[in-house]
Protein backbone atom coordinates (compact mmCIF):
# COMPACT_ATOMS: atom_id res chain seq x y z
CA UNK A 1 0.00 0.00 0.00
CA UNK A 2 1.28 3.72 -0.66
CA UNK A 3 2.75 4.57 2.82
CA UNK A 4 2.00 8.22 2.23
CA UNK A 5 -1.15 8.61 0.99
CA UNK A 6 -2.22 6.17 3.39
CA UNK A 7 -1.07 8.73 5.94
CA UNK A 8 -2.43 11.59 4.24
CA UNK A 9 -5.99 10.18 3.95
CA UNK A 10 -5.70 9.09 7.57
CA UNK A 11 -5.09 12.70 8.31
CA UNK A 12 -7.77 14.28 6.29
CA UNK A 13 -10.46 12.26 7.56
CA UNK A 14 -9.22 12.71 11.32
CA UNK A 15 -8.16 8.88 11.95
CA UNK A 16 -6.21 9.93 14.90
CA UNK A 17 -3.88 6.35 15.51
CA UNK A 18 -0.41 5.44 15.73
CA UNK A 19 0.79 4.16 12.35
CA UNK A 20 3.03 1.21 12.10
CA UNK A 21 4.55 0.39 9.11
CA UNK A 22 6.31 -3.06 8.03
CA UNK A 23 8.36 -2.96 4.72
CA UNK A 24 7.84 -5.99 3.69
CA UNK A 25 5.49 -9.32 5.04
CA UNK A 26 8.47 -10.42 7.14
CA UNK A 27 9.19 -7.51 8.73
CA UNK A 28 5.61 -7.45 9.36
CA UNK A 29 5.30 -10.00 11.17
CA UNK A 30 8.95 -9.38 12.98
CA UNK A 31 7.16 -6.50 14.84
CA UNK A 32 4.18 -7.88 15.75
CA UNK A 33 6.00 -10.67 17.29
CA UNK A 34 8.69 -8.27 18.56
CA UNK A 35 11.43 -9.95 17.23
CA UNK A 36 14.40 -7.97 15.91
CA UNK A 37 15.33 -5.64 15.39
CA UNK A 38 12.13 -4.61 17.36
CA UNK A 39 11.93 -4.53 20.90
CA UNK A 40 8.49 -4.85 21.58
CA UNK A 41 5.82 -7.07 20.23
CA UNK A 42 3.52 -4.58 18.07
CA UNK A 43 -0.25 -4.57 19.61
CA UNK A 44 -2.36 -2.68 17.16
CA UNK A 45 -5.67 -2.17 17.13
CA UNK A 46 -6.21 -3.51 13.65
CA UNK A 47 -3.82 -4.30 10.73
CA UNK A 48 -4.12 -2.49 7.38
CA UNK A 49 -2.48 -5.15 4.40
CA UNK A 50 -1.89 -5.64 1.06
CA UNK A 51 -1.70 -8.93 -0.79
CA UNK A 52 1.64 -7.06 -2.71
CA UNK A 53 4.47 -7.61 -0.20
CA UNK A 54 7.80 -8.03 -0.91
CA UNK A 55 9.56 -10.86 1.27
CA UNK A 56 6.19 -12.44 1.80
CA UNK A 57 2.85 -12.10 0.40
CA UNK A 58 -0.13 -10.51 2.32
CA UNK A 59 -1.73 -13.72 1.71
CA UNK A 60 1.22 -15.68 3.61
CA UNK A 61 1.14 -12.69 6.41
CA UNK A 62 -2.03 -12.28 6.73
CA UNK A 63 -2.29 -16.95 7.29
CA UNK A 64 0.72 -16.97 9.71
CA UNK A 65 -1.41 -14.31 11.75
CA UNK A 66 -4.56 -16.41 11.85
CA UNK A 67 -2.72 -19.32 12.63
CA UNK A 68 -0.73 -17.48 15.66
CA UNK A 69 -2.61 -18.15 19.05
CA UNK A 70 -1.21 -14.89 19.97
CA UNK A 71 -1.91 -12.55 17.09
CA UNK A 72 -5.51 -14.23 15.84
CA UNK A 73 -7.72 -11.54 17.36
CA UNK A 74 -6.22 -8.70 15.56
CA UNK A 75 -8.53 -7.48 12.94
CA UNK A 76 -6.79 -7.68 9.72
CA UNK A 77 -8.51 -5.64 6.58
CA UNK A 78 -6.72 -6.69 3.26
CA UNK A 79 -6.39 -3.14 1.65
CA UNK A 80 -5.24 -3.77 -2.38
CA UNK A 81 -5.67 -2.93 -5.99
CA UNK A 82 -6.61 -5.96 -6.48
CA UNK A 83 -10.12 -7.04 -7.82
CA UNK A 84 -9.96 -10.49 -8.60
CA UNK A 85 -12.41 -12.78 -7.43
CA UNK A 86 -9.69 -15.41 -6.77
CA UNK A 87 -7.69 -13.17 -4.24
CA UNK A 88 -10.84 -12.12 -2.61
CA UNK A 89 -11.98 -15.28 -1.95
CA UNK A 90 -8.13 -16.72 -0.87
CA UNK A 91 -8.50 -13.82 1.82
CA UNK A 92 -11.78 -14.77 3.05
CA UNK A 93 -10.56 -18.40 2.89
CA UNK A 94 -7.49 -17.44 5.29
CA UNK A 95 -9.72 -15.47 7.32
CA UNK A 96 -9.71 -12.33 6.84
CA UNK A 97 -11.83 -9.73 8.67
CA UNK A 98 -12.50 -7.60 5.50
CA UNK A 99 -11.51 -6.98 1.66
CA UNK A 100 -11.50 -3.27 0.56
CA UNK A 101 -9.99 -2.61 -3.25
CA UNK A 102 -8.35 0.71 -3.15
CA UNK A 103 -9.74 3.28 -5.03
CA UNK A 104 -7.30 5.32 -7.44
CA UNK A 105 -9.10 8.74 -6.59
CA UNK A 106 -7.37 10.73 -2.91
CA UNK A 107 -10.85 11.78 -2.27
CA UNK A 108 -12.45 8.28 -2.30
CA UNK A 109 -9.68 6.59 -0.41
CA UNK A 110 -10.50 9.58 2.12
CA UNK A 111 -13.62 8.03 2.15
CA UNK A 112 -12.59 4.63 2.60
CA UNK A 113 -10.24 5.44 5.36
CA UNK A 114 -13.56 7.50 6.66
CA UNK A 115 -15.69 4.50 6.64
CA UNK A 116 -12.94 2.21 8.56
CA UNK A 117 -12.39 4.37 11.20
CA UNK A 118 -16.56 5.18 11.43
CA UNK A 119 -16.81 1.08 11.41
CA UNK A 120 -13.81 -0.76 13.21
CA UNK A 121 -13.16 2.29 15.79
CA UNK A 122 -16.65 3.75 15.98
CA UNK A 123 -18.76 0.77 15.49
CA UNK A 124 -17.13 -2.77 15.86
CA UNK A 125 -16.51 -3.95 19.38
CA UNK A 126 -12.72 -5.49 19.38
CA UNK A 127 -10.92 -7.96 21.32
CA UNK A 128 -8.80 -7.01 24.09
CA UNK A 129 -5.31 -6.71 22.75
CA UNK A 130 -3.15 -9.69 23.50
CA UNK A 131 -0.26 -9.93 25.78
CA UNK A 132 2.41 -10.77 23.24
CA UNK A 133 5.42 -12.04 24.48
CA UNK A 134 8.20 -11.71 22.04
CA UNK A 135 9.73 -15.22 21.06
CA UNK A 136 13.71 -13.76 21.74
CA UNK A 137 15.35 -15.60 24.47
Amino acid sequence: MDVRLTREALKECGFDCKLSIARNGAEALKMLRGLAPFEQPCTPDLVLLDINLPAKSGREVLAEIKQDPQLRGIPVIMLTTSRAEGDVKACYDLHANSYLVKPLEFDAFTELMRGVRDFWIGRAVLPPKPVLRSERP
